[in-house]
């Protein structure tokens, strides 16, 4: 019997604008069932149901050639043969079909042994889905050849008929989802093969449709029009940080000014000195807290002070668990940053971290910041205007929480940098690249404070982030993970 799918767990990863990654080895019935109801229940979650025939017939083509490239691994390498030589490919692939469909669960057991997987990652970004089938296998120049001669046939026929090779099928799955892609519309810009890492990946992206994000970009503006109504950011703090740019202002200047508001001083100290900053011996006035913070890290302490007095109103469970999770990224960007960052060019970046982490999700904290009565009018408008309810559910759930909280940061006047972090802190595709490397150790610490709850997997994490960090293997961020968790528990005992 197949196993059902965790609907909250496919939420929440839509929710983070992470993957869904599935692992396997043969592909055997219980899986095709289970992932065949994970791509229904995803796509439902999105509410783009019309994909599921489309994703369904694909995924199945994809993922049978993906296992069949591994199986072709073990067997010749059984018959000693190399794979990328063309004589023995020729002599491989002559009774490579016969050979291994006689011998299925021998092969597959090499094929596991070996471990030669089949990941399957389902991820939405940008009203975009994306599909992909990775195999741990590398394209061999014979393969890359066939796939790329298959490909450019195929866009010459209506079927596939005429096409099949009676010695292999290399590239049908590509094929039949070309056909299947001009059937709806779409091009061959909505597909990708290639190899990297030792993986074959085959991409396939679709957007949503029309009306979808049409809808979803008019429910996206009336919500920002109706968050108006949020707390104003403290004017103590717009107040000390206008000293703070004015040139003419001195550190005696801004401490004094600081220090005249008790509670301010307070919440900076509690702040400054707190195990984040990891200080050889507590600061016990502004003074103190100024040199050794800095004006940038003293104006980023402020927003981060007054972004939690303005959110933490009348703060109930859900808005404690995210701000709870917020602590703990900034402490994983704040030393994360000090740790690998190097250089007077990256002061900077250090100073930004601990800010730019504690606020990454202040538009999850927002939604769940806002009054009943917004929601009633969000609810009146999509029944007004005949949009489903789910795609406002959709996104009163998170999914586009980035956006969220980068134009209510924006609305508070917060610095181009710490706004950008949150905007694309998952979606470093596409964040500019002078804020780039900062809202990758933000995206990096997000994910490791994530890692120990089991719904993040080393293919969610972005390969040049991972580069940046030195790091090659799914041990190195278990390690990393659990040295970081420890810490942090220390931190707050």
């Amino acid at each position: 019997m197949a196993q059902s799918v965790d609907v909250s767990k496919v939420s929440k990863a839509i929710q983070s604008g992470l993957p869904i990654v599935l692992t396997t080895y043969t592909f055997p019935p219980a899986v095709e069932a289970y992932v065949d109801e994970l791509l229904k229940v995803f796509l439902t979650e999105i509410n783009q149901t019309q994909m599921i025939e489309t994703f369904s017939y694909c995924f199945k083509e994809l993922v049978y050639n993906a296992k069949k490239a591994n199986t072709k691994r073990v067997y010749f390498e059984e018959r000693q043969l190399d794979i990328n030589n063309p004589d023995d490919y020729a002599k491989g692939m002559a009774d490579f079909k016969k050979d291994t469909l006689k011998n299925q669960k021998y092969y597959h057991a090499l094929q596991k042994k070996k471990g030669l997987y089949i990941k399957i990652l389902l991820q939405t970004k940008n009203n975009k889905v994306k599909l992909e089938i990775r195999n741990k296998a590398d394209l061999s120049v014979n393969e890359y050849k066939r796939i790329h001669d298959k490909i450019t046939r195929a866009q010459q026929f209506d079927s596939v008929e005429n096409m099949l090779d009676e010695s292999e099928g290399a590239g049908l799955g590509l094929i039949m989802m070309i056909m299947v892609l001009r059937k709806i519309g779409l091009t061959d810009e909505n597909y990708q093969v290639l190899s990297e890492n030792g993986e074959t990946i085959t991409r396939l992206i679709l957007p949503f449709s029309l009306s979808s994000q049409a809808q979803f970009i008019s429910l996206s503006r009336e919500f920002v029009d109706l968050i108006k109504g949020l707390p104003e950011f403290p004017e103590n703090i717009n107040a000390i940080n206008r000293l703070i740019n004015d040139p003419d202002s001195s550190m005696t200047d801004i401490a004094r000014r600081i220090s005249s508001d008790v509670s301010l001083t307070g919440e900076l100290l509690k702040m400054v000195n707190s195990a984040a900053f990891s200080l050889a011996s507590p600061c016990h006035s502004v003074e103190e807290a100024v040199k050794f913070a800095g004006l940038r890290g003293i104006r980023n302490l402020l927003f981060s002070i007054g972004s939690m007095k303005s959110l933490m109103v009348d703060s109930d469970e859900r808005k404690k668990t995210l701000w709870d999770h917020s602590y703990k990224v900034a402490f994983y960007s704040y030393n994360l940053a000090r740790s690998y960052m190097q250089g007077s060019l990256e002061k900077d970046l250090i100073d930004d971290s601990y800010v730019c982490g504690l606020l990454h999700d202040i538009g999850k904290i927002i939604f769940v910041s806002v009054h009943k009565d917004v929601y009633q009018k969000m609810q009146f408008l999509c029944s007004a205007r005949g949009i489903s309810n789910g795609l406002f559910e959709r996104m009163v759930a998170g999914v586009n929480h980035g956006e969220v909280g980068a134009l209510v940061s924006e609305k508070w006047n917060f610095p181009s940098n710490i706004v950008n972090v949150i905007r694309y802190h998952h979606e470093l595709e596409c964040c500019p690249k002078e804020v780039w490397k900062l809202t990758a150790v933000i995206h990096f610490a997000d994910l490791l404070a994530h890692y120990p709850e089991g719904t993040v997997d080393m293919a969610q994490f972005d390969t040049e982030t991972l580069k940046m960090f030195n790091i090659s293997t799914e041990d190195q961020i278990v390690q990393l993970s659990d040295k970081f968790r420890t810490m942090f528990k220390n931190s707050v005992h």
